[in-house]
């Protein structure tokens, strides 16, 4: 009984006001009267079960020593969900970890620790708050203790084994973190609050208490170095967790630790944000997923007892903010935050929990918020009975240092000793940052690649020109013949339909969409390329059109994929059907990407419009993560886009929102700037390509550029068959490059009207055009990256017609939709004289598309019309 509702009745709250499972009442099973027990009864002898550790080496207690040892471990400042794990070994380990006698005790040494820890804690926030009384910093008072649970944390781990720590947190307390737990330079860290400091380097940095930073330094318990990293993040609560969890798995993949024994990420959350925000969920499901696990995450919950101004019995369901947890039967250790002893214990089995077992494992830090949710909020409108409590309450730092003064372990000097010692550190740091004069935003980078970009003398990264992106003719032949051989399992006879198919094709060098995409893979991975393919049903394809995962029909569970059997002395190939989430696994992959440049990491939508589930991770992260953070990433999101009569929800990707937040000038034609330096300009890659060579060459060039941008692909649905959306082996092999711009190919002199378009509504127009008998007099030119815009090109392409000639955009989306809207600018900023832009495509609309197959044929047929008027 108390084993499985002793938590209920656990002493958590600091403030004593309130129930941390939001429920005052005392479990039946709880009471003796439940098993009519009398006092009689109380010191009576009973045998104790094999399945506790109450008695130690005891067989029998007096009820009465029972029941108090029990109150004791399960009722006291910690209460221990973990009878909901369906492992029974697990249970007994935890069980063994909490119930022995004595296993939560302290040396007089690591109390000394402990309080040293509580004074950088407390007094860094204290000083913070006496320099810059008015400036936002989201402090860490009512939970100092969070510092020195990190620090044993780390400790333990450390001794076990772990070198790298990943950290994922919001902004209470993060600048706490950064200095105590990982050692900020703290002149650096104050340097953050000159507001007339401005960046030394580029980008338009973000606000202090959302920066990361990376450092090694020597855990000075263990003696082992350790490496830790704040991963930066938006005020998007939780948001971070999934990216943290790719930067961990990354790391482990590229260091060979394959059961994450070596790197671990110790997210931390609020209580409201934990209970609240669905990312929370999504993240935890992927911890045992062979393709996404990590071995294992400990979370750390700062519990304020409150949201902004919400109070919990009205921001959550459940009787705990951790209950999320239990669906991953993670334990789960609530313990009251001005303890700082239990603290350090429930601590210590977390971080032995995760090395052993590998899993999640949660830890409540049951707390509270001495201030409002910034500094310069009043709690007291909405919490007035809590704030009136939390001021008449001393700090933990107070609590503590009295306990241990009368136990002896202290006298006042030690304390004052410990008090003097750090604010003399403060003072120098803050007399250093006094002499600075710049800020660079790389002093806050979590990832560094110092090893691979090419510095000048400044240590500033150089541009180098992107080499031709192409492959030998024999690499593409190999790859391509192994791609469509027959594989040693029995497949079904679909599969052998679409291998006599490909073999077709590598005996006339073409390759339709899935060859290109494996061309690119294949020789990416023979020149030591990682590649990771990872999103819903990437196994297969969502339109059958992959196949990069063989099934054996009779054996379950056995499978054969080509690209990763093409060389022994091949990179890696990670394909991974993930789980039915956006927001999740797309962060998680945007990650992995973060740790190590040399990987070529995709996510691939099931269909496109399901990223706006992961809008957070676009727009806080992808779009303008360097711009904020100086961090770069390579990572690949391919989103299905085409409007064939689908309907709404599986027509278009919502190519403008993308196109809205490129940060390129639309009044600039950029004359005398190379692509390359657009590319190192631009914050990601907008494209919409037409033919496999061109996704072949945009892949490849993801890698071969010497730095990293976000690529966004949008890619076609019915092109993945078409017989005309072909690429011959001679436009992918050496010396070849991606074309940013495929020109009209015939002879333009007679050509009266020339259609600029992108996507696959330029086979449509090819079509149409064939049949009005106008292939002398229309052009049409594809944009195939869209942005950064090819100005140079369509300079270029422009020259060759003469003067006079009709220009029109043509799109199949809505025209507030498509990339209208950021064409128009651009391609007017080139037409000379008179000559006017005009617009073929659909109708300004609400919805993406419509769902009435009539009406999407009359909408085609009325801008085909239009587009081939002359």
């Amino acid at each position: 009984s108390y084993q499985s509702s002793g938590h209920h009745i656990a002493k958590l709250d600091p403030l004593g006001i309130g129930a941390a499972d939001l429920d005052d009442t005392v479990p039946d099973i709880l009471t003796l009267e439940h098993y009519n027990f009398t006092k009689q009864d109380m010191d009576q002898y009973f045998q104790l079960p094999k399945y506790t550790y109450l008695g130690g080496d005891e067989k029998e207690l007096t009820l009465r020593e029972t029941v108090n040892r029990l109150e004791r471990i399960y009722c006291g400042s910690i209460g221990t969900e973990f009878m909901h794990m369906h492992d029974p070994a697990a249970r007994e380990y935890i069980r063994k970890w909490i119930e022995k006698p004595g296993i939560s005790s302290m040396t007089s040494e690591e109390k000394r620790i402990l309080l040293a820890r509580l004074v950088r804690s407390t007094r860094f926030e204290e000083y913070l708050a006496k320099k810059w009384p008015s400036e936002k910093r989201f402090g860490l008072e009512g939970c100092e203790v969070l510092i020195p649970a990190m620090k044993q944390i780390i400790d333990i781990a450390s001794a076990r084994g772990v070198e790298n720590f990943v950290i994922g947190m919001p902004h209470r307390g993060r600048l706490n973190v950064l200095a105590n737990v990982c050692r900020k330079e703290l002149y650096k860290l104050f340097n953050q609050f000159n507001p007339d400091m401005a960046p030394e380097d580029e980008g338009s940095g973000d606000v202090k208490y959302h920066l990361g930073m990376y450092h090694r330094r020597i855990n000075h318990l263990t003696n082992k170095e350790v490496e830790l990293s704040v991963v930066a993040n938006p005020s998007h609560l939780e948001a971070v967790n999934p990216v943290v969890c790719g930067k961990v798995r990354a790391t482990q993949f590229f260091d060979g630790d394959e059961h994450g024994q070596r790197t671990m990420a110790i997210l931390l959350h609020g209580d409201a944000a934990y209970s609240g925000q669905g990312v929370v969920y999504e993240t935890m499901h992927l911890s045992d997923l062979p393709n996404y696990t990590t071995g294992g995450t400990i979370h750390i919950v700062v519990n304020n007892q409150v949201g902004f101004t919400t109070d919990p019995r009205f921001s959550r369901s459940s009787p705990y903010c951790t209950d999320v947890a239990k669906v991953v039967n993670a334990p789960i250790f609530h313990v009251n935050a001005d303890d700082p002893e239990a603290v350090m214990h429930v601590c210590n089995v977390a971080a032995n929990w995760r090395t052993d077992w590998g899993k999640d494992v949660v830890i409540d830090l049951v707390c509270y918020r001495r201030n409002g949710h910034n500094e310069a909020d009043e709690p007291s409108f909405t919490q007035p009975l809590m704030y009136k409590r939390i001021r008449e309450t001393p700090n933990v730092l107070k609590i503590y240092s009295n306990q241990l003064l009368e136990e002896g372990t202290v006298n006042q000097s030690d304390i004052d000793s410990e008090l003097v010692q750090f604010d003399s550190i403060l003072n120098d740091a803050y007399k250093q940052s006094l002499t600075m004069t710049k800020m660079k935003l790389t002093d806050w980078l979590d990832s560094p690649w110092d090893f691979f970009f090419e510095c000048d003398e400044n240590k500033v990264p150089l541009l180098k020109p992107t080499p031709p992106t192409g492959a030998p003719e024999s690499v593409l032949k190999m790859i391509a013949e192994k791609f469509s051989a027959d594989p040693p399992i029995k497949v079904h006879p679909g599969i052998n339909r679409i291998l006599k198919g490909r073999k077709k094709m590598n005996e006339a060098r073409m390759a339709d969409w899935a060859l290109g995409e494996a061309l690119a893979f294949g020789s990416l991975l023979m020149e030591g390329y990682h590649v990771r393919l990872s999103g819903q049903d990437v196994e297969r394809g969502t339109f059958s059109h992959r196949h990069h995962v063989l099934h054996d029909q009779d054996v379950d569970g056995k499978t054969y994929n080509a690209l990763q059997n093409l060389s022994s002395s091949q990179q890696k190939y990670s394909v991974s059907n993930s789980s039915l989430s956006e927001f999740g696994v797309l962060g998680f992959e945007l990650g992995f990407s973060q740790h190590n440049p040399n990987a070529l990491v995709i996510w691939e939508a099931q269909f496109g419009d399901f990223f706006n589930t992961a809008q957070p991770i676009v727009d806080q992260f992808i779009s303008s993560g360097q711009d904020k953070w100086y961090r770069q990433s390579g990572l690949v999101m391919l989103l299905p886009h085409g409007m064939e009569g689908m309907g709404p929800e599986h027509s278009s990707a919502r190519l403008e929102r993308f196109l809205q937040m490129c940060n390129d000038n639309e009044d600039c034609i950029y004359e005398g700037v190379s692509s390359d330096q657009q590319l190192w300009d631009c914050n990601w890659q907008i494209l919409n390509v037409t033919t496999p060579a061109n996704m072949f060459h945009c892949l490849r060039r993801q890698m071969h550029t010497k730095f990293r941008k976000p690529l966004v692909v949008f890619t076609p649905k019915s092109l993945l068959r078409h017989p005309l959306a072909r690429s011959p082996f001679d436009e992918m092999s050496t010396g070849t490059i991606f074309k940013a711009i495929i020109p009209e190919s015939g002879d333009v002199t007679k050509a009266k009207k020339v259609l600029f378009c992108s996507g696959r509504v330029y086979y449509d127009l090819l079509e149409e055009r064939e049949a009005a008998g106008l292939v002398d007099e229309v052009a049409i030119t594809r944009v195939e990256q869209i942005s950064p815009f090819p100005h140079a090109l369509v300079h270029e392409e422009l020259a060759r017609y003469a003067p006079g000639v009709q220009m029109s955009w043509v799109q199949e989306e809505h025209k507030n939709s498509g990339a209208w809207a950021y064409i128009k600018p651009r391609l007017e900023n080139h037409l000379a004289g008179d000559v006017k832009l005009s617009y073929c495509g659909r109708e300004a609309a609400a919805s993406a598309a419509t769902g009435n197959k009539k009406l999407h044929k009359r909408e085609y047929k009325n801008f085909m019309t239009k587009a081939f008027e002359i």
